[in-house]
């Protein structure tokens, strides 16, 4: 059963509460959502569920109706994030609204070949790196695998990229040999039942990757991953590797349709193993897109440098360009289905063996490096240097999701994009990224006068002037200006700094620019620069507000999580700086009153609205997705003039997780996008 704890219950109570219940026999866990605090009470039911709902510091009580009860959504509404972390101390997350894949050979042969094929994985985008070293066959006389020593190589070729590593456990006899090495064990299909194994690798406290009995059903799936979670792991992650069915065209059959079902029944993340399920190397690669349609929260797929001579399983093992390309097409996909894939992020100097680390890709360990959309001179760039006072490096990047991936890459330390324009309002792509990256978070905000100029090269002037590039909405805001010249052609380009940057290269003087004086400083290769005209915008209150944005600093804090790159922002930007404010997104439910009941959520913490707007929800008609900015009290605010205390800090997280559990109550979806303050 479920044991809903009032939100005010003390320490002491809470210890009554869990000595009743192990008292009668229950094992107790305790589980902090983003709602309430729960104990789940697992044991055979030889109470009536009143005695414990009597109980000082008890909300309510909630019988598990399912068999399997720990994995059950009845036990914990909210998904399970598994963490793992890598030799350079970066956490790789599972679940959620991330994609990871996992990639490798089927089995470890030589350290020649870990080596080649974790270096090819890692670069496409794998975050862990699978290879068997004990290897259960059908036949007794194929290859075993290495054993022990096949697992320190895997653990090395791990280490060289910075990929934690996966690995199957076949008996309980060999965890000594594998304590040391393994990240993540992983169960197969023929020992989905063996529930010894089950007991002994559960009782490690480590993650471990479930797969499907070869004809299990969904219940018997999860009553397994039961096994492992009442013996001691929080961290199960099942993995569908297709079942056995009377059809021969494949290895198996994949069945995807148990990834909706599972996410209705269990808050554990899904995995898909495309490659066991259908066991022919070109049929692996749409299966895993299709898994990735269907919801999936990642892939584990066999690569192989060489399959034609791999000792197992070589027909189904991709060729790392294979690889490579079914990793590109998932970026693609994975943002329809509201996820994200995730890469390691680089290290500062990589290993030997991973040799050509590229400065260009580091620079965020080198010094403070600012990701912005755009080429230089953009206004985002400029924004930035005001906001740090000069004192950054700046990395220019093709698009608002090529940023976001920057930073959670690690391939920038910071980023900054726009939000809000105070003529063409705001920027709703980049509240979709605030969401999709949830390991990202807002840790600053500035405003920026938009003053826009008309750039050309030199020994142009306005009579020469034949053509104008620059972004639509820089066109619109200078029409009144292009109006006195109808005989200028008007060419769009998708910024204003690759405007600047366009009429540079052709060194035209009957070319010309709209763009910020900041972009005529970027012209390059002797190209002189001609400010024709300055203040050429129609509207002289004409304001971007900028958010710097950076990685969460509080990631295992989810019901406040986003307090992001608050003491990265403090250290490194000296500006004094306004009210602590924090922005949420949320959808209120669809019934009378719902909206009225967010809004007083904040009203009860006398916290003060700066901002409230709504937009339809994309695909989900008469569903509205609201944005809130929050300022809190000034007793948050920093005194000194560098940002915010400790104290602060801790203050404001637990102000702000009592406004998301209000909202959790009137919302079907709430998002905290961050805690930070603005440069004045």
């Amino acid at each position: 059963m479920v044991i809903v704890l009032k939100k005010e219950i003390d320490e002491r109570r809470k210890d009554e509460v869990r000595s009743f219940l192990e008292a009668k026999g229950f094992r107790v866990n305790e589980i902090r959502g983003e709602e309430d605090t729960i104990f789940g009470a697992v044991g055979k039911l030889s109470i009536d569920p009143r005695e414990v709902e009597i109980l000082s510091g008890v909300e309510r009580v909630i019988p598990i109706s399912k068999p399997y009860k720990m994995a059950s959504r009845e036990f914990k509404k909210d998904n399970t994030l598994v963490e793992v972390t890598n030799n350079r101390g970066q956490t790789i997350r599972i679940g959620g609204s991330r994609f990871i894949s996992i990639a490798g050979p089927c089995a470890v042969e030589h350290k020649e070949q870990m080596f080649d094929v974790a270096r090819r994985v890692a670069a496409a985008g794998a975050v862990m790196l699978r290879g068997g070293a004990f290897k259960p066959r059908t036949s007794p006389y194929a290859f075993q695998g290495l054993g022990a020593e096949g697992i320190k190589i895997l653990k090395e070729a791990g280490n060289a990229f910075g990929l934690p590593i996966v690995t199957e456990i076949v008996s309980a006899d060999h965890i000594p040999d594998m304590i040391d090495y393994v990240d993540v064990y992983q169960i197969g299909a023929r020992n989905m039942q063996n529930f010894e194994l089950l007991k002994k690798v559960g009782a490690l406290g480590k993650p471990v990757i479930l797969k499907r009995g070869l004809s299990a059903t969904i219940e018997e799936w999860l009553m397994a991953a039961e096994y492992l979670l009442s013996s001691g792991t929080d961290d199960v992650i099942l993995c569908e590797r297709g079942i056995r069915t009377y059809e021969k065209a494949t290895r198996n059959t994949l069945d995807l349709s148990a990834i909706p079902v599972l996410k209705s029944l269990t808050h554990l993340p899904v995995i898909v193993d495309p490659s066991h399920a259908v066991g022919i190397r070109d049929k692996v690669p749409p299966m895993a897109l299709a898994a990735a349609a269907a919801g999936a929260d990642g892939i584990i797929v066999e690569v192989h440098c060489t399959p034609d001579t791999a000792l197992s399983d070589g027909a189904q093992s991709l060729y790392p360009e294979q690889f490579e390309k079914l990793m590109r097409d998932i970026d693609v996909l994975a943002p329809l289905t509201g996820k994200e894939t995730v890469r390691i992020r680089p290290a500062a100097a990589d290993t030997d063996a991973g040799k050509n680390a590229n400065r260009q890709e580091n620079k965020a360990f080198d010094s403070l490096c600012c990701a912005f959309a755009g080429s230089r001179g953009a206004y985002a760039e400029q924004a930035a240097r005001l906001y740090f006072d000069g004192a950054l490096e700046t990395l220019p990047c093709s698009n608002f999701r090529d940023v976001f991936r920057t930073v959670s890459e690690g391939r920038a330390s910071c980023a900054i994009i726009p939000i809000e324009n105070s003529l063409a309002g705001s920027v709703y792509e980049n509240y979709d990224n605030l969401i999709r990256f949830s390991d990202i978070s807002i840790a600053g905000s500035i405003k920026m006068r938009i003053e826009h100029a008309l750039i050309a090269c030199e020994g142009a002037s306005l009579d020469t002037v034949k053509t104008v590039y620059s972004h639509p909405q820089a066109l619109a805001q200078c029409s009144d200006f292009l109006a006195l010249h109808p005989e200028w052609e008007q060419v769009e380009c998708p910024s204003t700094s690759y405007a600047a940057s366009s009429v540079a290269k052709k060194n035209d003087i009957h070319c010309a620019a709209i763009a910020s004086q900041h972009a005529a400083l970027c012209f390059k290769g002797g190209v002189k620069p001609e400010v024709l005209k300055t203040g050429i915008e129609n509207n002289p209150r004409n304001y971007t507000r900028f958010l710097i944005i950076a990685l969460n600093e509080r990631p295992e804090q989810p019901s406040a999580q986003p307090l992001a790159g608050c003491t990265f922002v403090r250290r490194l930007a000296e500006q004094n700086r306004g009210a602590l404010t924090a922005s949420f997104a949320f959808v209120a439910k669809n019934e009378s009153g719902a909206l009225r009941r967010c809004l007083s959520v904040f009203e009860e913490l006398h916290v003060n609205l700066t901002r409230l707007e709504s937009r339809p929800v994309q695909g989900q008609p008469w569903r509205y997705m609201f944005y809130t900015d929050a300022e809190l009290p000034d007793s948050f605010s920093a005194s000194d003039g560098t940002g915010v205390s400790a104290s602060a800090e801790d203050a404001a997280y637990l102000l702000v997780g009592q406004a998301v559990e209000g909202l959790k109550a009137a919302c079907d979806e709430v998002h905290l996008l961050g805690i930070y303050t603005e440069v004045n």
